[in-house]
């Protein structure tokens, strides 16, 4: 993983003014009648929190031209999440009661009534409906018919170098709706777009590994190269197969059959039956069978550059093979998205639950905290619950750049990871040794020491955080109740006296110095393009491992789905279902020496050589317990198993 470009996903997040319900989940319904404007419902969080009166830049010119995305929060808003969290929770008695697509629908979908009353409100504000969904009804309008709708007015602001559109004022809906509308995005115009965790090469420049390399940990030692922490070190691996992972997560017999996963990206690669064909082929893994590997893509594509479409092949090539590589049984749909805007990506995750495309999704992409607006929190918050009510599980990558103070300058989580309706993935470094034993695991946290030119010792040793795995405690979601009494008070109220939702829930491994080998088309400088294996990491692994250990547990439950996962993931807390990750598991100093070429494909200019120290992820600690790098901890052998014992309910 080189994460070298700039994370940018705006948009997920839950004001702290939401209404709460019991469990302290937050949900996306509109705030009571607003006193300072008698016969609306504010819409709440849709004014962002950069809009502020300092960088008020004065009104936007009424020609300007506004495309808007009004959801609907259909017949039963409050119903949803409650539906939701007792469906998921093993204590509850509706536990496990899951609706289909169209039940959920039909009990919690928009009426026909309410569709037609807010296209109707809109049109007599002068807007133009351009579109129709279950979900929202999309309008185009100028600015003044924007403020009349929405009872706003919209300005100017400044947020960073930029200058940007938004409203001076929460927007608003006329009260005779009845509380018909979720939320509105839109009416600001920053840029609202993901991007995966990892910055992996396109087809447009090949990366390949310099040797030499440990085949499992500690296989080969850098006897030549100055010692770390006391000792020779191993050099790092060259890429773990599907045989270790499975061997370390505690797979067993199961192999996913019957189980449906499905990804969720940006684009889509144009070479991923062949990729994925040869490298299971390769390392031993199972051959896909006829319609085991699908795609579902947009009929067309926008914002190719803005989103580097081929950054995104890598991707969608490891999640696809990860998956694959640790459930060789399930059946796997890549849903692509058609650009990495919010919309686009809401889009994909709606698609996969209106037509229950799958059980468990994987989501390897994110953005950070401060970049998200409570109108797109309650948007994607909508669809975890709908999926939640079907028996689908989301799970998100928790990022590969530790407390993002390095990166931003400020401690914060990524989203839609701290969302408190998705399972959360963080990661780790994986020593798996010989004949596929498990050794043990550290938090994923890399700081980087490069050799010095004579050879002799490794300059500023450890060196600096480079990255690793995401987590901490979020500023805007509430604590939710399956985090209670796990989570100690320590993270949880480290933001506000009520608690707040930390992250990650589960982790898995991430660290690319202990990675997992790919295999993907690339194009070399020669100009040739052509099939190469590489090793590669960061939670952009961690989430579709983890969701391919849910295929093989779900598969132990008889195949009875185990849906939003968090209130059954806490249950087992502390018991031989986890492998309790700390960042020193072995008492002394952990670190791998890893030799790259400088160009990143051959040696003609030279090999960098480095020691990555293992288990230090910012200011972030992988302790005894739950922490906020690895969560409850990782797979043990007991995990898959525990869920085939009188159907999960303990």
């Amino acid at each position: 993983m080189r994460s070298n470009r700039a994370t940018m996903r705006a948009g997920v997040s839950m004001a702290a003014t939401l209404p709460m319900i019991a469990g302290a989940l937050a949900l996306g319904i509109p705030a009571a009648h607003a006193a300072d404007s008698p016969g609306r419902d504010t819409l709440a969080g849709t004014k962002p929190a950069w809009a502020t009166a300092k960088a008020d830049k004065g009104a936007t010119s009424d020609s300007s031209q506004v495309s808007a995305r009004v959801y609907l929060a259909g017949r039963n808003a409050s119903g949803l999440a409650a539906y939701a969290k007792s469906v998921s929770d093993p204590s509850s008695a509706l536990y496990g009661k899951y609706l289909s697509a169209a039940q959920v629908q039909q009990r919690f979908g928009a009426t026909t009534a309410q569709v037609t009353a807010v296209k109707s409100w809109l049109k007599s504000a002068g807007l133009k409906v351009t579109g129709t969904t279950q979900h929202y009804v999309t309008v185009s309008g100028d600015v003044a018919a924007v403020e009349k709708a929405f009872s706003t007015s919209l300005h100017n602001y400044s947020k960073g170098s930029k200058t940007y559109r938004a409203p001076s004022k929460t927007a608003s809906a006329p009260d005779s709706l009845n509380g018909a509308v979720l939320t509105v995005t839109g009416l600001d115009n920053a840029p609202h777009t993901a991007s995966h965790d990892d910055a992996l090469p396109g087809p447009g420049a090949a990366f390949v590994n310099a040797g030499p390399f440990s085949s499992y940990y500690g296989s080969n030692t850098a006897t030549t190269l100055p010692s770390a922490y006391g000792k020779k070190i191993p050099y790092a691996i060259q890429g773990y197969t599907g045989k270790q992972l499975r061997a370390a997560y505690g797979a067993g017999k199961y192999t996913g059959k019957g189980v449906r996963v499905a990804i969720t990206d940006a684009y889509a690669s144009p070479t991923i039956a062949f990729d994925a064909a040869t490298y299971a082929k390769n390392h031993g893994d199972k051959k896909y069978s006829t319609s085991q590997l699908k795609q579902v893509l947009p009929s067309d594509y926008t914002q190719t550059e803005a989103c580097d479409a081929s950054g995104w092949y890598g991707e969608e090539t490891l999640d696809v093979e990860a998956v694959h590589a640790v459930a060789p049984d399930a059946n796997i749909t890549y849903v692509g998205a058609a650009s990495c805007f919010d919309d686009d990506l809401l889009d994909s995750l709606s698609k996969v639950v209106d037509n229950h495309l799958a059980d468990i999704v994987s989501n390897s992409w994110g953005d950070i905290e401060a970049n998200q607006t409570p109108d797109l929190a309650a948007a994607y918050d909508q669809v975890f619950q709908l999926g939640a009510v079907e028996g689908i599980g989301f799970y998100f990558s928790s990022g590969d750049n530790g407390d993002e103070v390095a990166n931003t300058n400020t401690k914060q989580v990524d989203t839609p990871a701290n969302s408190a309706w998705v399972t959360a993935v963080g990661g780790t470094s994986l020593a798996v040794g010989k004949g596929d034993k498990y050794l043990w695991e550290t938090g994923w946290g890399t700081e980087k020491a490069s050799l010095s030119t004579d050879g002799k010792s490794w300059t500023s040793f450890p060196g600096a955080f480079t990255s690793g795995a995401g987590g901490g405690t979020s500023k805007t979601v509430a604590e939710p109740f399956y985090q209670k009494g796990v989570v100690p008070d320590s993270l949880a109220k480290a933001n506000s006296a009520t608690g707040n939702r930390v992250v990650p829930d589960i982790s898995a491994i991430a660290d690319p110095n202990t990675g997992f080998k790919v295999g993907q088309t690339q194009t070399f400088p020669d100009g040739s393009v052509q099939y190469s294996e590489y090793r590669i990491g960061g939670t952009s692994l961690a989430s579709p491992v983890i969701a391919a250990v849910q295929a093989l547990a779900q598969e132990a439950r008889g195949g009875k789905a185990i849906g939003f996962a968090n209130p059954s993931i806490y249950s087992k807390y502390g018991t031989k279902a986890y492998h309790d990750v700390t960042d020193n598991p072995t008492g002394s100093g952990l670190a791998v020496a890893r030799v790259d070429f400088a160009n990143s494909v051959d040696a003609t200019d030279g090999l960098l050589t480095s020691v990555r120290s293992l288990g230090k992820d910012s200011s972030l600690s992988a302790v005894k317990g739950y922490d906020d790098v690895t969560g409850v901890g990782t797979p043990a052998n007991g995990y898959v198993s525990s869920f085939s014992r009188s159907q999960g309910h303990h």
